[in-house]
């Protein structure tokens, strides 16, 4: 994996935080593609980012060469904790995916939609009584706390205690805010520790519950270790509730934006999941996720040295032209929307994804059911690294 070097400014020490908007950053990277495909940056103790599609999709699905159990994004969490699945390698990871993954196939999630249907369209109600509102700091907050409570079958009254401390320790990882990093993760991790307690206690069957599923595992004949099922779940409380957010605001941005594309969706619903496929091309939420080299490689020119971080820019990749030509228009019906990556691939692809198609179709679904327009209402403020996207987004809803 070679090709001629590069140098410049940008290419040997770009700042993926100098871009202020989500367009600039965006443009950041299809120079780098163009010019720099492997990007050194000094920021955040320094980091190497991979911009082309072919070299995400390769390094992502090479867990020999690009390990994950020294880091999982960048800027990593203050504390520097490492939880299963994310931030571990095979064979330890393996037990921990089984488990989860045991809990979210096809027959589960479609048992699932009629309760999250009904979640949605309740926490959409107030936004369109009132004829708007933020939707992604609101219903975008909000309902991905149902979704989680629903999967992970805790009691309903801690929904919207997960939705404001997952909040509240997203901002604060945003900033290293270790003072409230610490406060809020702790209050997850007492959920965490109540939903093992309760499980020990009373077993739920492995197919229909994430922390039953955990404590079944027997790698090797012996359980998993308490404290590392914890870890797993806490992982599990927060993680559908970073993305959820930008996603839904993202996608309310663009709909603000081209009218006729609402128009459609609300005529045609049967397009939908298509759609979808292709806003997650688009607006895929994780500027994306790191690894660390277990051995020296070059690649484009670059040489990477065995422990340095490497960050898998999906972001980037998605929007790659060698692959998805007129990368930053939306196409319906793009013919190989199925290669995007906005969760990830390989071993550490997202668990999650199914419920997370389902969640997102049917908070469209909802928010296009109820309205006749969907029109920007103030400006959007952006995300800051890890993520790319629109993480505030005031709408003006006009009721169906």
């Amino acid at each position: 994996m070679s090709g001629p070097p590069v140098s410049g400014p940008e290419h040997d020490d770009f700042d993926p935080e100098a871009a202020g908007s989500v367009e600039e950053s965006l443009a950041m990277y299809a120079r780098l593609r163009s010019s720099c495909p492997v990007a050194r940056s000094s920021r955040h103790g320094g980091f190497w980012a991979l911009t082309r599609y072919a070299d995400v999709a390769a390094a992502a699905s090479d867990p020999v060469t690009f390990i994950s159990s020294v880091r999982a994004v960048v800027p990593s969490d203050p504390r520097g904790l490492r939880r299963p699945p994310l931030n571990y390698d095979a064979p330890a990871h393996t037990p921990y995916r089984r488990a989860l993954d045991r809990t979210l196939q096809r027959a589960r999630i479609d048992r699932l939609e009629p309760r999250l249907r009904a979640h949605a369209a309740r926490e959409l109600t107030p936004l369109v009584e009132r004829g708007g509102g933020d939707i992604a700091q609101e219903f975008g907050a909000v309902f991905p706390a149902w979704v989680t409570t629903e999967w992970l079958n805790l009691d309903p009254h801690l929904a919207p205690e997960l939705a404001a401390t997952a909040a509240r320790w997203v901002r604060a990882w945003r900033d290293l805010d270790r003072e409230v990093v610490n406060e809020t993760s702790e209050r997850m991790y007492a959920m965490a520790r109540d939903l093992v307690r309760d499980r020990r206690a009373a077993p739920r069957p492995v197919e229909e519950d994430p922390a039953s599923s955990l404590l079944a595992e027997r790698p090797g004949g012996r359980p998993l270790e308490a404290e590392h099922i914890v870890g797993a779940l806490r992982q599990c409380l927060v993680v559908g509730m970073v993305a959820p957010p930008i996603l839904l605001g993202s996608i309310c941005v663009h709909l603000a934006r081209h009218r006729e594309l609402q128009s459609e969706l609300r005529a045609r619903p049967e397009l939908l999941p298509a759609a979808l496929e292709e806003f997650l091309r688009l607006f895929t939420p994780y500027r994306g996720f790191a690894r660390t080299v277990s051995a020296e490689i070059e690649l484009h020119g670059r040489r990477i040295r065995p422990g340095e971080p490497v960050t898998l820019v999906y972001a980037s990749a998605n929007r790659d032209e060698a692959v998805f030509p007129d990368p930053d228009t939306f196409v319906q019906g793009r013919p190989n929307i199925a290669a995007h990556l906005a969760f990830g691939r390989g071993r550490h692809a997202c668990a999650g994804m199914p419920l997370a198609r389902l969640s997102m179709r049917l908070a469209l679904e909802e928010l296009l059911r109820r309205t006749s327009a969907i029109e920007a209402g103030g400006p959007v403020e952006s995300a800051r690294m890890p993520e790319i996207g629109a993480v505030s987004v005031p709408v003006r809803l006009r009721p169906a």
